[in-house]
């Protein structure tokens, strides 16, 4: 190998010493490994986080529209790529909103928690009454037969009467619609799921989507945790916002089916959602810090998200005013009204299903 060329470590290629970088792939010749340098790496590498997020950050924020347009007109490595920018700023928000959805869950979870125990105590009460009914009744009954002691009319014995205590499987009902006291045995006798499937009400030719909602039924039961349901909800936002974006893009391309190719709408989508992911996080760290963050300015921020929609949408395909705030009304309007909705009905079922 002649003396001016050095093999690179990476790729082990020959090229000149003279080159700072391997002109096959690009590793910075003898680059010292530091805490900096693997930091750097790291976040470049997977979330492109160089030069082109800053130059891309600021007019995404402040100039609505531009990103789509230049990406569109060509500009495809001044700036990040919308995919990308979407990724990477929708793992700062989710990262954030974390910390909101742990207090959740454990709330969640503690008053659960003491509304099972609230019912137990509320259980053991019936059955103590169901036991002193049976005096009542005999005291009733003599009352009735023997007419000494108190001089009750009608209206009274039916008083007396109204004080008998319900049939012990009835008093035993709770929200779940089987007998907690039955299924508690069960539980802790060890006996199979199956038999304690069909004490809570399951029948043998129910469906497999039934069977399922029984599994889970119980396995809620057991745990005593709704907060791992809600959690498991949670988790399902960053999948279902892949669904939701394109769905948006369609809607933008039935709005705007002339203005181009239906990439050139979801070039769009992804930085518009780019940029609400950033205000909610924006609006997450405030009231995280700030617990008494005016609610006002939450509500007042969330609002301004549309008037950024429109300003993208004149900028962007280029009309008029009132032609783009009729269009972006009704886009919002319908993504807001029937997309989320429905998503949010999916990913609630998923939740309590997968959890």
């Amino acid at each position: 190998m002649d003396q001016s060329e050095i093999t690179c470590k990476n790729c082990e290629n020959n090229f000149d010493a003279q080159f700072e970088f391997c002109p096959y792939c690009g590793q910075k010749v003898d680059e010292q490994l530091t805490l900096g340098v693997l930091f750097y790496n790291t976040i470049s590498n997977y979330f492109s986080f160089d030069a082109r997020f800053f130059k891309s950050f600021i007019p995404l924020m402040t100039r609505p529209g531009y990103l789509a347009s230049k990406f569109i007109g060509g500009k495809r490595l001044l700036y990040l790529h919308p995919a990308q920018m979407y990724l990477f700023i929708s793992v700062v928000f989710f990262f954030v909103f974390s910390f909101v959805t742990r207090e959740q869950t454990q709330k969640l979870d503690t008053a659960l928690k003491s509304e099972f125990e609230h019912k137990k105590e509320y259980l053991d009460s019936i059955k103590r009454a169901v036991s002193d009914s049976v005096t009542v009744a005999e005291v009733n009954q003599k009352l009735k037969d023997s007419k000494v002691g108190f001089q009750l009319d009608e209206s009274g014995f039916k008083v007396l009467d109204s004080l008998k205590a319900p049939k012990e499987k009835e008093v035993l009902k709770t929200g779940f619609n089987f007998n907690q006291e039955a299924i508690d045995s069960l539980i802790a006798s060890g006996a199979p799921d199956e038999d304690i499937y069909k004490e809570m009400g399951m029948d043998d030719d129910d469906s497999a989507f039934t069977r399922r909602l029984y599994h889970q039924a119980l396995k809620f039961y057991k745990n005593r945790s709704g907060g791992s349901i809600l959690q498991a909800f949670y988790d399902s936002i960053p999948i279902s916002m892949f669904i939701l974006l394109p769905i948006f893009a369609l809607i933008l391309k039935l709005f705007f089916y002339r203005k181009g190719k239906y990439a050139h709408h979801l070039v769009f989508t992804f930085y518009f959602f780019s940029f609400l992911f950033m205000v909610f996080s924006i609006l997450v760290i405030c009231n995280l810090v700030w617990k008494g963050f005016p609610g006002w300015i939450n509500s007042f921020i969330m609002f301004s998200t549309f008037f950024y929609l429109l300003i993208a949408i004149k900028k962007f395909y280029r009309q008029g005013w009132f032609l783009s705030f009729l269009k972006a009304s009704i886009v919002s309007f319908s993504f807001l009204m029937f997309v989320i909705p429905l998503a949010v009905i999916v990913m609630g079922v998923s939740a309590f299903m997968f959890y």
